[in-house]
């Protein structure tokens, strides 16, 4: 039992230390006592002065003026917002880390840095709340620095605590030495590219405006990664509390009326098409309701899956990487007047800067980032508002009232979806792996499916469909190894996560170990085809021929078993209902170990084509 008050605990150590000598009392007694009735009331005497005595040892240190550093900083971090910490420990970090485990923070101890960043990065996504990531020195930090850069590339919310060598050690050759000079990576500690506010504590006189400046970028719409660096001596030093954040609301970029209704004029003319993107996932009921007053065609990214329900008759497919043939086909034969872009900046994934994707006037982008605006397609015209999404689609459905929504639809080309019926082989065509696995994972079950950069996110993009925003994929940093690990993160709130990760990934980085400390009900379905795949199909496509690809077929059955997780072998398309039903049933973390047919060749081949404009054009 562990007795909570004000967010201070008290050990069970502490406790039975008490008892003990309480206990003790009671026995030299127990000679007087005559009846069980006389002991039973004498118990109860010396339970109640057990609890007496707890509770004053409580409030004696509840008054206490001064806390450590640590504990300052694990309050200040409570205050925020943050229910999650995950990381790797070590002795540099002992003092922060003790603080977080004794605060209201759930901490999770995590394998591997990067896993422990890349699952924070999805924790943030699923709650919408910071996320502490904490390492120890060097090779702490050297380690976790990927993951990092993709909490930073996917737009989450992050603070990265690291301890720094102390004052006193620094140029003598202290073990892991953690500066600003012994780290050749310069821009972790200070912002930039990497990091949106980067600080060294050097005195308990910055934990004010450390604070200020953390709950600043939190309140900024978008993402924020932060990195927090505490000398090993100052974590413990004393400070004055409490240590009182007042949080920042920052008023939300928007379009002025003026502006929407240009805009509504414009998109009024004629037909127009909406493309969207990640960054308008908050906005999805609003932009359906404009998209069905309005009888306009949909589009997304391929990480803006679900903003849209991908099974609406306005909705023609995802565009650039492994998309789908029916959006050319509309651009080809019902070219819009305008396109509205809502929350992306149409990068190369989500466009390859196709020229069949340019609209008859011009595109109307609309991001929260102005940096974006604009800049995919520079020769076209295109009028750029910065504005949260949510609140300028609410304002342009004003000028599209519900009574004048339209009568008669226009048919639009659609993705093509039909399944395929399972064969009795020994190898899984990956087709047939996505049928089962829309079906009983994504429409019998209110899972959040994420799947791994290479061939395992082709097929889930072009093969898989949502209704809702449910879908995770990373097409910009894309490091593999980030859904492997993250999709412990997404799980950690106890709600089914499922990864489809290719063998190279899963082998590169897994947390599987970590999902069975903590129960997190983790899924992970492999792709096992003995190559990394992606790499195989797509230099033959590019001509080149002879470069090795092979990965030695691993068990990942007994891998997922010698954790502690449980696991499933499939072979054949025909267990694969089995496989998939005992798995979102399951309560443990669990791996279906997928043998995929390595010939059936992944829809890349966009991409490819993409790669060899660029070498054409060197």
């Amino acid at each position: 039992m562990i007795l909570n008050t004000n967010n201070k605990q008290v050990n069970d150590s502490s406790t039975a230390e008490i008892a003990e000598s309480s206990q003790s009392s009671i026995s030299e007694n127990l000679v007087s006592l005559e009846s069980q009735k006389c002991f039973d009331n004498y118990r109860k005497i010396a339970t109640d002065a057990v609890k007496e005595r707890l509770i004053t040892r409580q409030e004696s240190e509840n008054n206490q003026s001064t806390i450590t550093v640590s504990q300052a900083i694990a309050e200040m971090l409570e205050q925020l917002g943050v229910e999650y910490a995950f990381g790797v420990s070590g002795g540099a970090i002992a003092p922060m880390w003790h603080a977080l485990e004794h605060s209201s923070i759930k901490v999770r101890h995590f394998r591997h840095e990067a896993g422990a960043a890349f699952a924070a990065t999805e924790a943030h996504f699923v709650s919408d709340r910071p996320v502490v990531v904490f390492t120890t020195t060097a090779p702490g930090i050297a380690n976790v620095i990927t993951g990092i850069y993709a909490a930073r590339w996917e737009g989450a919310k992050v603070i990265l605590i690291s301890p720094y060598t102390s004052a006193a050690q620094r140029g003598k050759g202290a073990f892991q030495e953690t500066t600003i000079n012994a780290m050749a990576h310069s821009g972790l500690y200070t912002s930039g590219a990497l990091l949106h506010y980067a600080t060294v504590l050097e005195s308990t006189a910055q934990l004010d405006e450390t604070a200020r400046e953390i709950s600043r970028g939190l309140a900024k719409p978008d993402g924020f990664v932060a990195h927090l660096s505490i000398p090993c001596d100052l974590q413990k030093n004393s400070v004055e509390k409490p240590l009182k954040i007042k949080k920042i609301v920052a008023p939300l970029p928007t379009a002025g009326e003026t502006t929407v209704a240009h805009c509504a004029n414009l998109l009024s003319e004629g037909s127009f098409a909406m493309w969207l993107g990640f960054g308008a996932r908050k906005a999805s009921a609003a932009i359906r309701e404009l998209a069905e007053r309005t009888g306009c065609a949909v589009m997304c990214s391929p990480r803006g899956k679900g903003i849209f329900p991908e099974n609406h008759p306005q909705f023609i497919g995802v565009t650039g990487f492994a998309g789908h043939k029916s959006v050319i086909q509309y651009m080809e034969e019902q070219r819009p007047q305008y396109t509205l872009v809502l929350g992306t900046q149409l990068e190369e994934w989500t466009s390859f800067w196709n020229p069949r994707m340019i609209p008859a006037k011009g595109f109307i982008q609309v991001d929260i980032n102005s940096s974006v605006l604009g800049k995919a397609y520079p020769e076209v015209e295109t009028i750029g508002i910065q504005s949260e999404i949510g609140e300028f689609v609410r304002s342009l459905l004003k000028h599209f009232p519900q009574d004048q929504a339209l009568t008669e639809k226009v048919k639009f080309p659609r993705p093509q979806t039909t399944p395929l019926d399972p064969v009795h082989t020994n190898l899984v065509r990956p087709q047939v792996l996505m049928d089962q696995i829309q079906k009983i994972i994504i429409e019998d079950n209110d899972a959040i499916v994420m799947a791994e950069g290479g061939n395992s996110m082709a097929w889930a993009i072009n093969k898989l469909r949502f209704a809702q925003p449910s879908f995770r994929v990373s097409t910009g940093f894309a490091s593999m190894g980030h859904f492997s690990t993250g999709v412990v993160g997404a799980s950690a709130f106890q709600r089914k996560a499922v990864a489809i990760v290719g063998d190279g990934a899963m082998l590169m980085n897994n947390e599987i170990n970590t999902a069975t400390r903590f129960q997190i009900p983790a899924v992970w379905i492999v792709l096992n085809d003995g190559y990394y795949n992606m790499c195989k199909q797509g230099t033959f496509l590019q001509g080149l021929k002879g470069m090795d690809t092979e990965i030695p077929q691993a068990d990942f059955v007994k891998i997922a078993h010698g954790m502690g997780a449980e696991g499933i072998r499939v072979t054949q398309e025909s267990e694969l209902p089995s496989a998939l039903e005992t798995a979102m049933a399951s309560e443990k973390p669990f791996v279906i170990d997928v043998i995929i047919d390595a010939a059936q060749v992944a829809p890349i081949g966009d991409r490819v084509k993409s790669l060899i404009f660029q070498d054409k054009n060197q």
